[in-house]
């Protein structure tokens, strides 16, 4: 797969997911060595009023979603890949006001799973906010997970 590609599928597979496109993630940079998103700073991901602290499952989420797109970074076609396992380690809380980056690259591809592991930062990846590691099964080709999700519309998975 060209270098050239991987931007555009990553931003095409963020731009699917409703949520993510509610928290306002955006695609900073995606290549052979990993991708990184964007979380915007919004009052609605604080989950202290008070003191403007990030919610612990706003940033669940976006490292959920890092380590699932940077699996594009590294199969030579789009694959569904649903997360089978996800640890979060905190660091420390986000800084209220400003952006979140979540980095993730895969280090172990097997014929069934695919392993990442990345960090939530803001300013400097090596401060980081959470280290994340997670494993992802892979389900096959696009047109394999095509006919899957028609057959369970269908009634008949």
């Amino acid at each position: 797969m060209s270098e050239a590609t991987i931007l555009p599928r990553a931003e095409r597979f963020l731009s699917v997911l409703r949520h993510c496109q509610n928290l306002g993630m955006t695609v900073e940079q995606a290549d052979a060595k990993g991708l990184v998103l964007r979380l915007p700073y919004s009052d609605g991901i604080v989950g202290d009023p008070e003191t403007g602290v990030v919610h612990g499952g706003a940033i669940t989420t976006l490292m959920d979603t890092t380590c699932g797109i940077s699996t594009v970074c590294v199969l030579p076609e789009f694959e569904i890949c649903p997360t089978l396992d996800l640890r979060i380690d905190y660091m420390h809380p986000a800084e209220p006001g400003k952006a979140i980056y979540g980095f993730a690259e895969c280090y172990r591809v097997t014929p069934n799973v695919i392993f990442t592991r990345g960090v939530a930062y803001q300013d400097d990846r090596a401060n980081p906010i959470a280290h994340v590691v997670g494993a992802f099964m892979r389900m096959g080709k696009v047109t394999q997970a095509a006919a899957l999700n028609k057959a369970i519309n269908e009634g008949r998975a």
